[in-house]
């Protein structure tokens, strides 16, 4: 923004807030401490709810408001509007700012992670278009904002959408504001793992630890190049970096750095051994890659040879992804979910500067490697939980590859421009071990070089010359074979490069091959075909969906024209609020309003299931009601929206439910009743009403809990032990209804009928009776604005604006700020009417 430009970092921020007032940060400029920039979207119910997105660049963290928040739909840019630079320190800030503050209202941490942009991200910013890509929660891949204000503009407008990397999903096929719309914070989406608590080494050593002295050598464990991750097993995953395998054994304190082929390399990294000594072990090895970033941070493979060529090693980076030993104890044994937290607990929180931790990622392998893919990255590693460290090539560590890439045996030479005078190669013939040890010839390569490797690479060649053919016998379908046989350029098999390539051909040679950087910390010996596996049970990789949707026929239709709410909106709200709805279902018989044009055609109710068949609904045992057909039971999230995907718009539950145990509905476990305002009755009165007769309740000695109707009026909830039958209990609560009507005549009416309830308040019980049903908790109603009937507390009563003060439109975003249960306790509240019965005769 212009005026961010000439003040000091966070000036306008401060400006605009009262830090005595609001639970804010004040915040820092405080310079990135480390090699990843954080990203996070706050979503903000302010005077109109929307997200507040945020890049971590220079300090601070650029800000921009999406009203609509992001989509995974490339073809559906939402609007974003730059506002003030925020600290860094305000990515963790969840809480309320207090009225008459700027940006009044709640702020959850609707996702938060790491982003990288994807070129100069200044540059981008100053020409209006900043393209990045994001790992986080719920964001993830590449996106792109492109700015649209005008000069003179009061706002600073821009557009955020998805761009085209395999991520990408239709709105209707998949909505990530509405599939998860929660605090990452309250309710992380992946869980902690399962298998082991966090290790600690004054805690003991985790199982498999063997107290031994430092081996002399410890061989790397290798990854078996795949198609895919078995569905089975806990993997994590890491991503391939594009460098040099390198061994650390410290002993005494001293480190040593040692290549996959035993070389000391200790001399080469100055700065690193130098680091790896202040860690301040006694003994340890340490596996990892050593990489050079590139500009956009990336591993750099060209460079990182240059690095080593020109004395710059400074800029040499070690990523340690491994433990198999520390200070006396070899943990080649341990889990490597144990080792990683032990090699976590070992690095985190120090300032280092050459050697840093490879992030792992539990998360789908599709969608990391697609990321991979997009960032121009190698590949990813999936790593078994469960398994120990092996120095061998094992299925525990599997490898997948963006593209197809492996180290050749140079085996042969030609000129540039067919010139044995020239100063550079031309191409190289490449080969690998047979089965026997013999070199078979695989292709060539000719690009991927500039002048300056090119002639490196003749130098290096011309001191391996030989007039010995490398190949037994050229094979005709090769034809750098046929140029080989009749070329005196053969080399001594010893140097080793990488090269990418498409794909292999069916004679076994490699296509569009480039060539990728010499492999000196390999010998040629160990140069074979990787041929990539497919393991046991393993599924292609695709990005995942990250949540589970009904197919949806006829989305668009509107099911309530005064709001212009569609069916796909009705079916994505039973879905998302399906963990909060089904206590309240499960195990009760359920009626279905069914509304096949909305809610301004038929309407009807279903209690059996007749020819309609929905996934998941159940049929009730018909013992339980004789007589009749069975009854229908909604246990499950997809029976929840297939109930709606087939027009149900409402849930009506009994008060009574079926157990495990007790295969019987005769007797209630709760009761309830439901304040029905008359004509002219004003909202103030219904509260009025609720709190009076929650206060009659209190004085029976029954507790009781509110939820709205999601209509006209309040559902005051009275659970029970079922003990008593439905006459008794219908009795009871005709009792109470009776005793609010004689002693406050002006405010209750016990008889039902619109001329009884005109100014006054029908309390009706008849809700209690054996059959009859009321709307459940969560479920919508068929009127003008699809209201919700939502649990609150009676402290929340105060706060209600109507019996319809949530809507479908809005009931799930208040359950993303407000994710504690009002009810929790009514779960296991269990009383009788014994004494509150006897209690009330003696008040009658």
């Amino acid at each position: 923004m212009v005026a961010s430009k000439v003040l000091p970092p966070l000036a306008e921020y401060r400006a605009k807030r009262n830090f005595e007032k609001t639970p804010e940060p004040q915040g820092e400029h405080a310079p990135a401490a480390g090699p990843e920039l954080a990203f996070v979207i706050q979503k903000h119910a302010a005077t109109r709810l929307h997200y507040d997105f945020r890049l971590e660049l220079d300090g601070v963290m650029l800000s921009w408001a999406v009203p609509k928040g992001p989509t995974y739909d490339p073809g559906d840019m939402r609007m974003a509007v730059r506002t003030e630079d925020h600290p860094i320190s305000y990515n963790t800030f969840e809480g309320t700012i207090p009225r008459g503050q700027y940006g009044a209202g709640q702020v959850l941490v609707w996702d938060r992670g790491s982003w990288r942009p994807v070129g100069d991200p200044h540059q981008g910013l100053e020409a209006g278009k900043l393209l990045f890509s994001l790992h986080g929660h719920k964001m993830a891949g590449l996106w792109e904002l492109v700015r649209i204000a005008k000069p003179g503009d009061k706002q600073i407008a821009w557009l955020l959408f998805k761009k085209r990397d395999g991520l990408e999903r239709p709105k209707g096929a998949y909505d990530v504001v509405s599939a998860l719309p929660d605090s990452v914070v309250s309710k992380p989406l992946v869980a902690a793992p399962a298998a082991k608590p966090r290790l600690a080494w004054h805690n003991g050593l985790p199982a498999g630890t063997v107290q031994a002295p430092n081996p002399a050598r410890i061989g790397p464990q290798l990854a078996t190049l795949a198609t895919g991750v078995p569905p089975t097993g806990d993997w994590s995953f890491e991503i391939k970096l594009d460098g040099y395998r390198l061994m650390a054994r410290i002993d005494q304190g001293k480190p040593k750095l040692i290549t996959r082929g035993g070389h000391d390399w200790t001399s080469k990294m100055p700065g690193l051994a130098a680091e790896l000594a202040g860690l301040g072990l006694d003994s340890a090895w340490l596996d990892g890659e050593v990489v050079v970033l590139g500009e956009q941070g990336v591993p750099d493979f060209n460079a990182l040879q240059n690095a080593f060529d020109r004395r710059r090693a400074d800029q040499i980076v070690y990523f340690i992804f491994d433990l198999p030993y520390l200070n006396g104890s070899d943990l080649r044994g341990v889990a490597q979910s144990d080792r990683r937290t032990l090699l976590k607990q070992l690095l985190e929180g120090r300032p280092l500067q050459q050697v840093r931790l490879s992030a792992d990622f539990a998360a789908d392998a599709g969608a990391i490697l697609e990321s991979a893919r997009q960032m121009r990255l190698e590949g990813v590693v999936a790593k078994r939980a469960d398994a120990p460290y092996v120095s061998a090539r094992t299925e525990a560590w599997l490898k997948l590859k963006c593209r197809q890439r492996q180290e050749f045996v140079v085996c042969a030479f030609t000129d540039r421009g067919g010139d044995p005078k020239a100063a550079e190669v031309g191409s190289l013939l490449l080969g690998v071990h047979g089965a026997s040890g013999e070199l078979v010839p695989v292709g060539g390569v000719g690009t991927g070089w500039d002048t300056r490797i090119a002639s490196d690479l003749k130098t290096r060649l011309l001191k391996l010359e030989t007039s010995t053919a490398q190949f037994a016998a050229p094979q005709s379908k090769s034809r750098w074979s046929k140029k080989a046989a009749g070329a005196d350029r053969w080399v001594k098999p010893q140097l080793v490069v990488e090269v990418s390539f498409a794909d292999w051909t069916p004679e076994g040679q490699v296509r569009h091959a480039k060539f990728e950087g010499l492999r000196v910390d390999k010998p040629a010996s160990e140069v074979v075909r990787e041929v990539a596996t497919t393991p046991a049970g393993a599924l292609p990789l695709r990005p995942p969906r990250a949540a589970t949707f009904t197919k949806v026929s006829n989305p668009e239709r509107v099911i309530d024209p005064s709001t212009g709410l569609t069916k796909l909106d009705l079916v994505r709200y039973y879905e998302s609020v399906a963990p909060w709805m089904l206590p309240h279902l499960k195990g009760r018989p359920c009626s279905l309003v069914r509304g096949p044009t909305g809610i301004g055609g038929e309407l009807f109710f279903q209690k059996h299931a007749d020819k309609l068949r929905i996934a998941d609904v159940k049929d009730l045992d018909p013992a339980l009601w004789p007589d009749h057909d069975a009854l229908l039971e909604v246990p499950t999230a997809r029976a929840l929206a297939g109930a709606a995907q087939m027009n149900v718009i409402e849930f009506h539950t009994w008060n009574a439910s079926v157990s495990r145990s007790k295969q019987r509905i005769d007797k209630p476990d709760r009761m309830i009743f439901d304040l029905d305002p008359g004509e002219s009755v004003a909202w103030p009165q219904v509260q009025e009403a609720a709190l009076l007769t929650r206060t009659l309740l209190h004085e029976l000695g029954l507790q009781a809990w509110l939820k709205t109707s999601g209509g006209k009026g309040l559902h005051v909830v009275v659970p029970l032990s079922p003990r008593e039958g439905w006459a008794a209990v219908k009795d009871f609560s005709q009792a109470v209804v009776q005793h609010l009507a004689r002693v406050i005549p002006a405010r209750f009416v016990a008889k039902s009928g619109p001329a009884n309830r005109i100014g006054r308040i029908f309390v009706d019980y008849l809700r209690n009776s054996h059959g009859a049903t009321t709307a459940a908790a969560f479920s919508a109603r068929a009127r003008p604005g699809l209201g919700v009937s939502m649990p609150v507390s009676w402290e929340a009563l105060t706060g209600l604006k109507s019996g319809a003060h949530w809507t479908v439109a809005s009931a799930r975003e208040h359950l993303s700020f407000h994710p504690a249960d009002p009810w929790a306790a009514y779960w296991s509240c269990r009383q009788t009417l014994t004494v509150p019965r006897k209690t009330l005769a003696g008040a009658a």
